[in-house]
């Protein structure tokens, strides 16, 4: 994908409801907030540095076309994604410049590691205090401040942890309900992504938008916060669920591909057994197999479960 192109959009309808909820006992929150400055050259450089850095790292970055990013209608943005892996981070950089060029992205991260690391600040990220209702607080109090502007978008991973793909059943911490019950209006999108081997040496990146939720003012006491999580986590689930059944059929013609990285393959030309023998060799040298057994050294064998010698 080029530059100039951009992922469709999937259309939904727009469904008015919302809550309120005072689980955290916070009272009405202020309507400014000190959000994080993002400095838009050094987000820029950022984002060329992630991009390259993931086509190094992976054969690709593709987009279900059964899950493509949904039309935003000029709300404020809440993605709430799974978290599978480090590299969560770098692929919604480089996504969020694809799908949503126009919005300014805000995250929460860990205070001690912020104030380690302070330029991440310049990036959009905000300090929270990690399982403490200090923390929660500071989490709701930033959340709705930058959900009062419809260019804003906010990221999350709500699990508060990394967790496997393949674990059941999804669960929330409390925060994504308790901004649902909070927010003026917003589009809660569940995003999942998955890193996959298919057949290429490198990994693929697939990823997958689920069905979007409009949270609206003028139902707030209808529902309360652990309804909304509850709600959340089954929209993951079924995003994670669908993603998953087309990861397994490894059809390519199932995604749009947003980043091509590297290759194993040799070219097209190249004999099966030649090639493999290639893709064997060069792990063997990564690995610095090779060396050693050119200086002399062996691998161990083992029969029956039992290490053998020559």
């Amino acid at each position: 994908m080029t530059k100039s192109e951009s992922i469709p959009r999937t259309e939904f309808q727009l469904r008015a409801s919302s809550s309120e909820d005072s689980g955290f006992g916070i009272g009405n929150l202020e309507s400014t907030r000190q959000l994080p400055k993002v400095s838009r050259p050094l987000l820029r450089w950022f984002v060329w540095y992630s991009r390259r850095y993931v086509r190094r790292h992976f054969h690709s970055l593709r987009v279900s076309l059964k899950g493509l990013p949904p039309e935003t209608h000029e709300l404020p943005l809440v993605i709430y994604s799974n978290h599978a892996s480090w590299w969560d981070a770098l692929v919604c950089l480089v996504l969020k410049e694809q799908c949503f060029p126009g919005r300014t992205t805000f995250a929460p991260i860990d205070a001690a590691m912020l104030a380690r690391y302070k330029f991440f600040r310049r990036l959009g990220f905000f300090g929270v205090e990690q399982h403490s209702r200090r923390g929660a607080i500071q989490f709701l109090h930033n959340a709705e401040a930058i959900l009062q502007s419809p260019r804003n978008l906010l990221a999350i991973t709500p699990q508060g942890r990394f967790v496997d793909v393949r674990e059941r059943p999804i669960r929330f911490e409390s925060g994504l309900g308790h901004l649902a019950t909070r927010v003026q209006r917003a589009l809660f999108v569940p995003f999942a992504t998955e890193y996959v081997f298919w057949e290429e040496r490198l990994p693929e990146i697939l990823v997958r938008f689920g069905e979007p939720v409009v949270i609206q003012t003028q139902h707030r006491a209808t529902f309360t916060s652990k309804y909304w999580t509850k709600l959340f986590e089954e929209k993951l689930t079924d995003t994670q669920g669908a993603l998953a059944a087309e990861a397994q059929r490894r059809n390519a013609s199932d995604f749009q591909v947003v980043l091509r990285g590297g290759s194993a393959h040799p070219g097209p030309g190249m004999p099966m057994v030649l090639m493999s023998g290639w893709i064997a060799a060069d792990t063997l040298d990564q690995d610095g197999v090779a060396k050693r057994e050119a200086e002399g050294g062996r691998l161990p064998r083992t029969h029956g479960g039992q290490l053998i010698e020559d």
